[in-house]
């Protein structure tokens, strides 16, 4: 998608397009995972934050049930729904994401009228970047504070995995509706995904001569589909063998035991969960005491974690990770709910160009799709524009 950058640009069209004015305008941001992946449905600990690509909506409402929408991206025609006709399945494609928002906060007795919608996004789809979640937020941001719901971070948090889990049906946790709602700029978010707890914690890279790299493998992944709900599944198995509530409750300490009582398959899905929350908590002292140029080998291992204990990377990802790491990035991993999506390369400054030249070369050797490489830095969370 290209976005448009002003609001007032996006008014002007929504005026265009629906014959009046919006209410407001609202964005959201896509996010990376810096480290903790698949931890957060396990009730563990994540590190992501939100970036500099969002998804804007301009959205009025209406005095009926009635829902419009439209999207900027080429291709899709108006979207018409009724909100007393949904449930669980229904829409497609992204219409899923306001309706299933919509559906979440009158499930929860907010009476959500109709509204006439236009979406515009940068965050690209199907690359481990959050996409759905940043036009959700930006939707459920928007109803909030034009309903009067008033309902606080943590609560929209809730909402909007209720959305994602029930009636788009991808089994999907928290993190990612908790970066793009909570982010701030220049900061990660350290999330208990137990409690919602949540801590700031500084994340400049460009403050110790890096760039965070993302690399687009263009392989697309949906969270909707049985690869994910495997990897969850195993997890509820691991937890239940293990007698607790989540796999949050198992230490690094535990593993030896744990390897008498579990099948091989389930012990990897178990230890990555495991090792990836110890690395979560490293990473956040190393970021408070240390800096961001001294996490590198946490990323690296959290890559290796998941290639080999959870079987969530693919060839692309596998190739982009070490292109990087063999040509100057001093960190490198697939960030995302894996089976495609993104790898993100910690890189020195002076080193970008050669990661990027490098891996586009391995990627057309390899006969692999073109990547898109970009960077991203720690940006604003959810937030009215106009």
């Amino acid at each position: 998608m290209t976005t448009t950058t002003d609001a007032s640009v996006l008014t002007a069209r929504f005026q265009e397009t629906f014959g009046a004015a919006p209410d407001g305008v609202w964005q959201a941001p896509g996010r990376v995972n810096l480290i903790g992946e698949h931890t957060d449905y396990n009730e563990g600990f994540v590190l992501p934050f939100a970036i500099d690509r969002t998804a804007k909506i301009a959205l009025r409402v209406r005095a009926d049930s009635t829902v419009r929408m439209l999207s900027t991206f080429g291709g899709h025609g108006m979207v018409e729904a009724d909100l007393a006709d949904l449930e669980p399945g229904s829409g497609e494609g992204w219409s899923r994401y306001p309706l299933g928002v919509a559906w979440a906060l009158r499930e929860r007795g907010i009476s959500v009228p109709g509204f006439d919608l236009l979406l515009d996004s940068d965050v690209p789809l199907g690359a481990g970047l959050s996409s759905s979640h940043a036009i959700e937020c930006a939707v459920i941001s928007a109803l909030n504070e034009l309903t009067g719901a008033g309902f606080a971070a943590e609560e929209l948090v809730l909402a909007t995995q209720r959305a994602e889990n029930i009636f788009v049906g991808a089994p999907t946790g928290i993190m990612d509706q908790s970066a793009s709602l909570r982010g701030a700029e220049g900061h990660a978010v350290f999330l208990d995904c137990r409690d919602q707890h949540v801590e700031l914690v500084p994340f400049d890279a460009e403050a110790s001569g890096l760039v965070l790299l993302v690399i687009d493998t263009k392989v697309s992944h949906s969270h909707a589909d049985g690869g994910y709900a495997s990897r969850r599944a195993s997890c509820e198995l691991g937890a239940e063998i293990l007698g607790v509530k989540a796999l949050r409750d198992v230490g690094v300490e535990d593993l030896e035991e744990a390897s008498g009582l579990l099948d091989e398959t389930t012990l990897r899905r178990v230890r990555h969960v495991v090792t990836e929350n110890d690395r979560v908590l490293q990473t956040v002292e190393i970021l408070g005491t240390r800096g961001a140029a001294n996490i590198g080998p946490l990323l690296d291992a959290s890559h290796v974690s998941m290639r080999e204990d959870f079987e969530i990377s693919c060839p692309e990802l596998d190739l982009a990770v070490d292109t990087s790491r063999a040509n100057g990035a001093i960190g490198a991993r697939m960030t995302g709910g894996g089976f495609g999506g993104s790898a993100i390369a910690l890189t020195p400054v002076g080193q970008e160009q050669q990661v990027r030249d490098a891996v586009v070369r391995s990627f057309a050797e390899a006969g692999f799709t073109a990547p898109d490489i970009f960077t991203v830095t720690p940006a604003a969370g959810a937030l009215r524009l106009a």
